[in-house]
């Protein structure tokens, strides 16, 4: 009897130990798709100076590697998201992690993925979709815009939104609409990445949580940022850069245990957080 229950609870372990590393191994297989998706947003021919342009103000990004759309009658789209932030003196944070979805109803017949890119313009609307579920085309207080032709929906042009999305669409559709669809935060995945429950708020805003295997992705954008006259934005209740532009991404990881604070790297790391 002894035996069979160090049996289960051995067997017990082991799948627990497995779901885990499977969290852990999805997390940065997100990370990496997201910054191979960045690059090839961002490098869209006549609109990429303008994209660099924008994300060079912008106080945080939202990348979605693949959101996937199919429809008969009753219409779907979904996929992962990861989301980064910054501070007044062009810092980026380690990514969260989030998933969006939706479904519609109507007259449709087709198959669509695109990489979406959100850039989000101010604290306004990245509180909005920190604070709980948030839904695209609900908030009358966020406007959204984009910037090319791969979205349609309920969007203005990307001058004075507070949101403004890029798509690179493939597929039948004509434009991917995000109208309807929610986007919510994956805690299960940011306690495997970074060692300890931490909440999306807590990574991108405070900072408090960093994993230096994010760190490719923070180097591109901070060097896919460097827009000429670009300036970072200055999140409320901090003081603005002083000195020249932060200096070209090179990156010296640390080491560091899960949940410890970041220390300084030659890569501009966050001030406040922690290394996995």
């Amino acid at each position: 009897m002894r035996r069979l229950a160090l049996l289960a609870l051995t067997g017990l372990a082991l799948v627990l130990g497995g779901n885990k590393a499977r969290a852990q191994s999805e997390a940065q297989a997100l990370v990496d798709r997201s910054t191979l998706a960045l690059q090839e947003i961002l490098d869209l021919g006549e609109m990429s100076a303008d994209a660099r342009s924008m994300l060079g103000r912008a106080r945080a990004a939202m990348i979605c590697p693949r959101v996937f759309r199919a429809g008969f009658i009753f219409g779907g789209a979904g996929g992962d998201c990861v989301m980064v932030a910054r501070d007044g003196g062009g810092s980026w944070s380690s990514p969260a992690f989030f998933t969006m979805g939706g479904g519609s109803i109507g007259f449709q017949i087709g198959v669509q993925d695109a990489q979406v890119l959100m850039l989000i313009m101010n604290d306004k609307a990245l509180d909005a979709m920190l604070d709980s579920q948030f839904k695209f085309g609900a908030d009358a207080g966020v406007a959204l815009g984009t910037l090319g032709r791969g979205i349609s929906g309920s969007t203005t042009a990307a001058i004075g939104a507070d949101i403004v999305t890029i798509a690179r669409a493939r597929g039948l559709f004509a434009g991917i609409t995000l109208d309807g669809n929610l986007v919510s935060s994956r805690s299960e995945w940011m306690r495997e990445y970074f060692g300890r429950d931490v909440s999306a708020r807590q990574v991108v805003v405070g900072m408090e949580a960093h994993n230096p295997a994010s760190d490719p992705l923070r180097a591109a954008l901070m060097r896919l940022s460097q827009a000429p006259a670009a300036t970072a934005p200055v999140p409320q209740g901090s003081a603005p850069p002083q000195g020249s532009a932060a200096p070209q991404a090179v990156i010296t990881p640390g080491p560091g245990p899960a949940g410890g604070r970041v220390q300084s790297e030659s890569l501009p790391a966050p001030p406040r957080g922690g290394t996995r």
